[in-house]
C-alpha cells in the first residue's frame, strides 16, 4: 500500500483525538497495508444520549479508514460499577444500546460491515478468561487497581470489591477481544497506561490506546444521563431537541468550554464530511444576508470570537443539523417492534408513587356515615342518604 494512502488513513483515525499511545503498532500495521483491530466499550447502563455521537463519529472515523472494530457491550462491567442497575436490567439495556449505536452509525452513512459487536458475559465467565483474572489479582495491588480505575469507576468509602475488579477486566478484554487498539476518552487515561503495564505481566503484547477528548455538554459541564436538561436523547422528537438547544449555555464570543461549539467540531462536521458535504452552514436569511458556511473549526471559532456568529444563528443551524442525523435513528427505531419491546424493558417507567390516604381517625363529624358507606360497600348493600350506622 503506497505511503500516501497509509498516511491519509492514519491522519482520519487520529482526528480529532487529544492522545495517541503507543501510535507505532497503528502505524506499522497500515504500513503493510492491513486492517487495525481497534475496540471500544460502553458498560451498558444509563441510557445513551446526543454525547454518544462523541465516540460513534470516531467509530464511523475508523471503519472509513478501514479498520475492524469491535464494540463491547459491557454488561458485567455495568453490575461491577457499584452495582448502578441490577444484572437482568443491564442485559436488556446491552441489546438496546446495540440497536442504538449500529442505528448511530448507519445514519453518518458508514459501511457496518467491518463492525462486531461482542456482549461482555459472552465471553468474561470463561474458564480462561477468569483464570487470567485470578492471576491479575494476584500481581496487582489494591492501590494501583483503585489508580487505574479512578476516573471511571464510582469511588466511595468501603467501595465493594467490584471496582477493583473493573479494571482487571478491561484491561484483559483488550486480549481477549484481540484488539491492536483501544478507544476510549481521556478519563480512562490512567486504566489505559495501566494496561500497557499489566499485560506483559501475564505474556501478552502492549497495545495502543486511541484517547478522545472530554467534550462538554450543553450547559458546560459533562453530558450527563441523570440530568434531563443537560442531554438530548437520541430519541426525543424534533419539538424537544429545539427546545433543549435553546436552552443551552452559550455566552455570546466565549469559545471556551461551549458545548454548542464542541458538539459542531466532534459530531456535526466530522459526521459532514463522512456524509459527502463537509461543511457546517448557517442560514441568515432573516437578516437579508448571506449563509455562513465552515468547512473547518478554526474559522468559526474566530467568528464566533469576533461576535459574527452569535448564539441566536448558532442555536437553529444545530437543531436543524442534529435533526436530521438524528431522524434515521428514530425511523428505525419506529419501524422495529423489537427495539420498542426491548426499550420497555430496558429503561421501565418509574412505578407511580400511591397517594397516602390520610387516616383521619374515628372522632370527626360524619365518621359514623364514612364507616357505614364503607361497609355497605363491603356488603354491596345500598345506603340511603343521612342513615346512620348500627349500633
Amino acid at each position: 500500500m503506497a505511503a500516501a494512502d497509509s498516511d491519509k488513513r492514519l491522519s482520519l483515525i487520529k482526528e480529532n483525538l487529544a492522545e495517541v499511545l503507543n501510535e507505532e503498532i497503528i502505524k506499522k500495521i497500515l504500513d503493510e497495508g492491513q486492517h487495525p483491530k481497534i475496540y471500544w466499550g460502553t458498560a451498558t447502563t444509563g441510557r445513551p444520549h446526543c454525547g454518544y455521537f462523541v465516540p460513534a463519529i470516531k467509530i464511523a472515523q475508523f471503519l472509513a479508514a478501514g479498520c475492524d472494530v469491535t464494540i463491547l457491550l459491557a454488561d458485567i462491567h455495568g453490575f461491577l460499577d457499584n452495582l448502578k442497575a441490577p444484572l437482568e436490567l443491564v442485559m436488556h439495556r446491552a441489546e438496546f444500546y446495540r440497536h442504538i449505536i449500529t442505528a448511530m452509525l448507519k445514519a453518518v452513512g458508514v459501511s457496518t460491515e467491518k463492525l462486531r459487536v461482542v456482549l461482555g458475559s459472552s465471553y468474561q465467565k470463561s474458564p480462561e478468561y477468569v483464570m487470567d483474572v485470578y492471576k491479575m489479582a494476584s500481581i496487582i495491588s489494591e492501590h494501583d487497581a483503585k489508580k487505574a480505575g479512578a476516573e471511571v469507576v464510582k469511588q466511595t468509602d468501603n467501595a465493594p470489591l467490584s471496582g477493583l475488579l473493573y479494571p482487571i477486566l478491561q484491561v484483559l478484554d483488550e486480549q481477549y477481544l484481540d484488539c491492536d487498539a483501544q478507544f476510549g476518552g481521556m478519563d480512562q487515561r490512567k486504566l489505559f497506561t495501566a494496561a500497557k503495564e499489566w499485560l506483559p505481566k501475564l505474556g501478552y503484547r502492549e497495545r495502543a490506546h486511541l484517547l478522545n477528548p472530554m467534550v462538554p455538554g450543553l450547559h458546560g459541564g459533562k453530558m450527563s444521563s441523570s440530568d434531563p436538561d443537560s442531554k438530548i436523547d437520541l430519541l426525543d422528537p424534533p419539538e424537544t431537541v429545539a427546545k433543549k438547544i435553546k436552552k443551552a449555555h452559550a455566552a455570546p464570543q466565549v469559545v471556551e468550554d461551549n458545548g454548542l461549539i464542541a458538539f459542531i467540531e466532534f459530531v456535526l462536521l466530522p459526521a459532514a464530511r463522512l456524509r459527502g458535504n463537509g461543511e457546517f452552514r448557517i442560514e441568515r436569511e432573516r437578516d437579508g444576508l448571506e449563509p455562513l458556511v465552515y468547512t473547518d473549526i478554526e474559522k468559526l471559532r474566530e467568528d464566533y470570537k469576533n461576535d459574527v456568529l452569535t448564539p441566536q444563528l448558532l442555536k437553529p443551524a444545530i437543531t436543524k443539523d442534529l435533526n436530521s442525523l438524528l431522524a434515521p435513528i428514530q425511523e428505525a427505531f419506529q419501524a422495529s417492534k423489537e427495539w420498542q419491546e426491548i426499550a420497555e424493558k430496558a429503561y421501565p417507567p418509574p412505578p407511580k408513587k400511591e397517594k397516602k390516604v390520610k387516616n383521619k381517625g374515628t372522632r370527626y363529624p360524619g365518621a359514623g356515615k364514612d364507616q357505614a358507606q364503607a361497609e355497605a360497600k363491603e356488603k354491596e348493600l345500598p345506603v340511603r342518604s343521612g342513615e346512620e350506622a348500627p349500633n
